[in-house]
């Protein structure tokens, strides 16, 4: 086992699938001789070559649609869009030719390109440095949509997402860059959890608290904070946001009763939306009380000095827990 942060981590999946295939190749702004600007390529370059790490122009759209031409020519490609903000440029390639191609071509060509995206906030940034773009994608069939909460799963689930021949959105949480953990770098990916699967990480039997990406830790100290309150919180960390492993969340909700989900992302048709609606249909008869949502706000990313009133933090977690169990929350009107 090695210590690593989550970038260091990103980066020797990403090694580790240099190696294991000439076909697999590194794609974006600065990722070559700078290491990008989170420093997560750093070194590749130099291990691997220009061919193979390959700095480009300034421009979204035609790192994408490079992309989709080398894997017409069996390449791998992976891409990194530098900040969330910036993929938009890139977003009619990716809706309307990386999504569609296989179901275009009727299965005769495969899509095997992975689009690395720093996403969320957390770290102080302007907007278009600090968007969670992630529900337009997981809303598009064809794509795969995921993102890590900590080292180990970056690890194993960037090498899985190359080796997938569906193209895959991988959603890296900046704010979790820096977070370090142990990492089993040795173990066999076949032995790996399965791309697609959510986890329950902490057991509970009040309350089930959904999340992914950079939330996931603050959700986990949720669950130890209600948890000193009397109140047992099951975290769910999604991992995958399309698919859904929604049975994972069903059979927790089937045992707590009540359904809190939690992300950075607007309110409004947001992941959130999706999850309260499918898990309602499924557990209409098992909830306890209506599914809550703890997201931000439905307004433009704010200045960097009033991100933290954007975003969720931990007494807004707990709010909604509160609002779950039916406990005096700033809903309510009622105060301890």
């Amino acid at each position: 086992m090695t210590s690593l942060s989550m970038a260091k981590a990103i980066n020797a999946g990403l090694r580790r699938a240099l190696a294991a295939d000439d076909h697999v190749v590194l794609m974006g702004e600065d990722i070559g001789t700078l290491g990008g600007v989170f420093r997560v390529t750093d070194g590749l370059q130099t291990e691997f070559g220009p061919r193979r790490v390959m700095d480009s122009p300034l421009a979204e759209s035609g790192i994408v649609g490079t992309a989709v031409g080398m894997a017409y020519r069996g390449y791998r490609p992976v891409v990194e869009i530098q900040f969330d903000g910036f993929i938009y440029p890139a977003f009619d390639q990716i809706v309307n030719q990386v999504a569609r191609m296989h179901y275009r071509t009727q299965g005769a060509v495969r899509m095997p390109i992975v689009i690395r995206v720093p996403f969320a906030g957390g770290i102080g940034s302007a907007e278009h440095h600090s968007d969670s773009p992630e529900a337009y994608f997981a809303h598009t069939a064809g794509l795969r949509v995921v993102s890590p909460s900590d080292p180990q799963d970056a690890f194993t689930l960037i090498q899985q997402a190359i080796a997938s021949d569906d193209p895959v959105l991988f959603f890296e949480p900046k704010r979790r860059y820096h977070a370090k953990g142990e990492v089993d770098e040795d173990a066999p990916l076949a032995d790996a959890r399965p791309m697609g699967t959510a986890r329950v990480l902490t057991q509970g039997t009040d309350v089930t608290l959904v999340t992914y990406g950079g939330l996931v830790q603050l959700a986990r100290d949720a669950a130890v904070a209600a948890g000193d309150d009397g109140v047992s919180v099951e975290v769910v960390d999604l991992r995958s946001l399309s698919p859904l492993d929604l049975d994972t969340v069903v059979a927790s909700v089937k045992r707590t009763g009540r359904l809190v989900v939690t992300h950075e992302a607007a309110l409004s048709g947001g992941l959130a939306a999706e999850i309260s609606a499918s898990i309602t249909e499924r557990c209409f008869y098992h909830l306890e009380h209506a599914p809550v949502r703890v997201t931000g706000h439905d307004i433009p990313y704010p200045p960097a000095r009033l991100e933290s009133a954007h975003l969720p933090d931990l007494d807004r977690i707990l709010d909604g827990i509160d609002r779950a169990m039916d406990r005096p929350n700033s809903l309510s009107g009622v105060e301890d």
